[in-house]
């Protein structure tokens, strides 16, 4: 099957989910998406994709590199590969999305850009893209995440974006979202909304997830001319839904490959009904079917169909629903959705820092926790990609690490001494 074909934008329904449950005032702007998705992405109308792939190159630092974990592989007896996304301008996987997305507003003729962010990094990258191309942009980002995520705000602001805080709710990423398409709505003949996951109403979870295959283009070449053959297993932690459908798409037909979603497991599966809050960000694991953000998808909800709080030590995982066609390769069992608590992923990010000298995403950090547990379950060679780089979470990591027994963690004693916790 060609490329051109497989790519279709098509009806944006993976089996049960997906579509487009939008106001009626958003129709025609994702008619226009959805039209130049197909014209410029798929086709490369215009020499855009070209222009992108340069840009990647010269300006993200495309191809990032796959590399052996030396110390893992021995403390598994496994052959484990790391994926460098961390490697990437801005430090995570998210620029691949980014500037495709705000290179395709200007081949549009859009003159703003707005985008939601969780951990910072989406909104990073953004931020960048939006400075790279020379368009206003503005970054909508919860109260919660802002407060955990400052270095990524100064960040966002350096690179020239306005970072908008939301107050509602809890104030994380499901907030953010809300707020980002609701400004979206009321300006949406002069403004792209860069959605930062494969998540939303059609055609944004092919979109984003075709600006993301990259990943796994590269990743599955490489290990073929380094390695030869294909892994047993591929790894990626999984919040929206970017990094994981990133990572496993070039992937999706190899059948000898398992992939595995690795989920924040946070304090507990389940949702308290009691209190409407479920301490975890495992939508794939224990969510139900539902409607958000214009999309049927599952969805952490409570007997009545409200959205409940999720829970995540991870700004970036904290988010109480998943793209679309990661709900249906879980549902066909392409898939496997599995999930890692709080402290399991604090450890893997303190693991891969002091065995591998790569400091993780706290995100990519609960790939780690889940290979610690089930390295034995996941046959001799194993990828797993390193989503981003963990500076954005050393505050994070400090506080959560003084106040739980964290196995390979470094003495903080010293922050006592010196007053700083």
């Amino acid at each position: 099957m060609s490329f051109k074909t497989r790519r279709s934008a098509g009806d944006g329904k993976f089996g049960e989910y997906g579509g487009q449950y939008v106001p009626e005032v958003l129709m025609p702007a994702l008619e226009e998406l959805t039209d130049a998705y197909e014209r410029y992405v798929l086709s490369n109308e215009d020499g855009f994709m070209d222009e992108l792939r340069e840009r990647l190159r010269d300006f993200g630092g495309r191809p990032t590199p796959l590399g052996r974990a030396d110390r893992l592989s021995e403390r598994y007896d496994t052959e484990v590969y790391l994926k460098r996304e961390d490697l990437l301008h801005g430090g995570a996987h998210k620029l691949n999305n980014a500037l495709g997305q705000v290179l395709l507003a200007k081949y549009m003729g859009k003159e703003r850009i707005v985008a939601e962010t969780g951990a910072g990094q989406h909104g990073t990258a953004t931020a960048m893209a939006a400075a790279h191309l020379d368009m206003p942009c503005e970054v909508y980002m919860g109260r919660t995440d802002i407060n955990r995520q400052r270095p990524n705000v100064f960040r966002m602001r350096l690179n020239g974006a306005e970072v908008n805080p939301v107050t509602v709710g809890r104030g994380t990423l499901k907030e953010a979202i809300s707020e980002t398409m609701r400004d979206w709505a009321m300006t949406v003949e002069n403004t792209h909304y860069v959605i930062g996951s494969v998540v939303g109403p059609h055609p944004f979870p092919s979109m984003v997830r075709e600006f993301h295959a990259v990943i796994s283009r590269e990743a599955r070449q490489q290990f073929d001319e380094q390695v030869g053959g294909l892994p047993d297993a591929v790894l990626a932690c999984a919040g929206g839904g970017s990094n994981t459908m990133g990572t496993f798409d070039a992937f999706l037909d190899d059948d000898s490959v398992s992939l595995y979603a690795v989920e924040a497991g946070g304090s507990g599966l389940g949702v308290n009904d009691e209190t409407g809050v479920a301490p975890n960000s495992a939508s794939l694991s224990t969510g139900t079917d539902g409607v958000l953000h214009g999309a049927r998808t599952k969805i952490l909800q409570d007997p009545d169909g409200q959205i409940v709080e999720s829970h995540s030590v991870s700004a970036g995982l904290d988010y109480a629903g998943v793209g679309p066609q990661l709900a249906h390769l879980v549902d066909t069992g392409r898939v496997s959705p599995v999930n890692v608590d709080d402290n399991a992923a604090l450890a893997g990010f303190h693991r891969l820092s002091n065995t591998e000298g790569v400091i993780p995403a706290l995100e990519t950090a609960h790939a780690f926790g889940f290979i610690e547990e089930n390295h034995e379950d996941l046959g001799d060679r194993v990828v797993v990609n390193v989503s981003g780089r963990g500076d954005k979470d050393l505050e994070t990591v400090i506080e959560e690490t003084a106040s739980h027994d964290i196995e390979n963690a470094p003495d903080m004693d010293v922050f006592e001494r010196m007053g700083g916790l």
